[in-house]
């Protein structure tokens, strides 16, 4: 949880409790709990204006981010490919020959085990 561990948790919910007290702590998660209820509402707000405004003047924004997915699909699938290029059709042959060797190797040696 954002790269925050347990003992820091605990030192600083402690700190939180000498500063506020316990009797404070729920008024101010209730205080929390509604600014970002109003903040969310605002927002929400804030894309439905966006939204119908831009539906008023003609603009179809489904439009301006649907080759933009199609475009990201293609770069990951080219990522994907470069990054392993067995994956590509044709290339059963080399994968059972490293399968054979694999084998070949665990026959001679025992398990391969990896060291961390």
């Amino acid at each position: 949880m954002f790269g925050i561990g347990g003992g820091e948790l605990i030192l600083i919910i402690l700190v939180v409790l000498m500063l506020f007290g316990s009797d404070k702590i729920p008024e101010i998660a209730r205080t929390l709990g509604k600014l970002f209820r109003q903040l969310k509402n605002a927002t929400d707000d804030l894309k439905s204006e966006i939204q119908k405004s831009a539906n008023e003047n003609g603009i179809d924004s489904t439009g301006l981010t649907g080759g933009i997915a199609e475009e990201i699909q293609k770069v990951k699938q080219g990522l994907t490919e470069a990054v392993n290029p067995l994956s590509q059709p044709g290339t059963e042959q080399i994968v059972e020959e490293v399968e054979k060797a694999k084998e070949d190797i665990e026959q001679i040696t025992g398990p391969i085990k990896r060291q961390f």
